[in-house]
């Protein structure tokens, strides 16, 4: 991952996502419960990414809500299968603790963007 970031989420989790279908086609070349890791990872990061595109186009401030909290979600699913890649030692520390720390710092900022849109009752 670079060191350099865009300033819109959008495009910062569209580039996650670049490096993790990569990522991913180079771990699934390995049979088994690897391969299903390696999908599912793939699987919730482009639709983190997928969710939150939708959420540029939604009809109310509801639907935003809901395609962003969906896209939470899925970055926290992301966030999880990378966490068992490295415990598990399925790939190099050196490869998957780079895109670990931007899920670590993507899911942070999605977080960040819900509690904006639905802060808790009595904040005002």
């Amino acid at each position: 991952m670079s060191s350099k970031h865009p300033s819109d989420l959008r495009e910062r989790i569209f580039e996650f996502v670049c490096v993790v279908v990569p990522f991913c086609r180079e771990l699934s070349k390995e049979s088994g419960v690897v391969r299903n890791i390696a999908w599912q990872l793939a699987d919730a990061a482009t639709s983190a990414g997928a969710n939150l595109e939708e959420a540029k186009s939604a009809y109310s401030r509801r639907d935003f809500a809901a395609k962003n909290a969906i896209s939470l979600k899925e970055m926290r699913e992301a966030l999880y299968w990378l966490r068992v890649i490295q415990r598990c030692r399925l790939a190099a520390p050196t490869s998957v603790q780079p895109i670990l720390k931007e899920a670590n710092e993507l899911t942070a900022m999605l977080t960040a963007g819900m509690k904006r849109l639905n802060p808790p009752a009595g904040w005002r």
